[in-house]
């Protein structure tokens, strides 16, 4: 895994001072860095099903995407608030540098659907928790949750182990 994290930008102070953003851009520009982080979240997988996988707007969509085609699996998209054109359930969540909203349809799963919850990075898990309240309003249950990328120190892994959610990542940045 440490030729696909040596393809991960780090661009510090954005999107404000005191941040190192991780950037995938540049992962998934290259085939090797695509097809091998496509391959290693989808690996923990292989003996499992899941109705669908659900990723997060935006690098989620990528990865998510991938990952449903690869696994022979539906996808669903989670949005940021506004970018979903049917009735919606929507949840706030804070950020490490303030608050959004996700969004998801409210028809977008039948009652009871396993979800793969799938998103590039994993910081204070806001996100990804919100996401789950979404996914579960909407009918499903989220067992697992696969991230490229963990801020381990930022306590997202542990936020979603404690509501009972099994988290897989391939690499992990520590002391950010």
């Amino acid at each position: 895994m440490s030729d696909l994290k040596a393809l991960v930008r780090s661009i510090p102070d954005y999107p404000k001072p005191g941040i190192i953003f991780r950037d995938v851009t540049t992962l998934f520009a290259t085939p090797a860095g695509m097809r091998g982080i496509v391959e290693a979240m989808c690996a923990p997988f292989a003996d499992e099903t899941f109705d669908c996988i659900a990723g997060i707007d935006a690098r989620g969509f990528i990865l998510g995407g991938a990952m449903a085609v690869r696994m022979g699996t539906g996808f669903v998209p989670i949005r940021k608030k506004g970018k979903l054109p049917a009735n919606v359930y929507r949840e706030e969540y804070s950020l490490e540098y303030g608050t959004d909203e996700v969004e998801i349809h409210v028809d977008a799963l039948p009652v009871g659907s396993r979800v793969l919850l799938v998103d590039d990075l994993l910081a204070t898990g806001g996100t990804a928790l919100a996401s789950i309240k979404l996914i579960e309003r909407a009918g499903g249950t989220v067992p697992a949750a696969a991230f490229a990328i963990d801020l381990p120190d930022l306590g997202g892994s542990r936020a979603l182990r404690a509501k009972g959610v099994e988290v897989y990542t391939v690499m992990d940045f520590e002391g950010d």
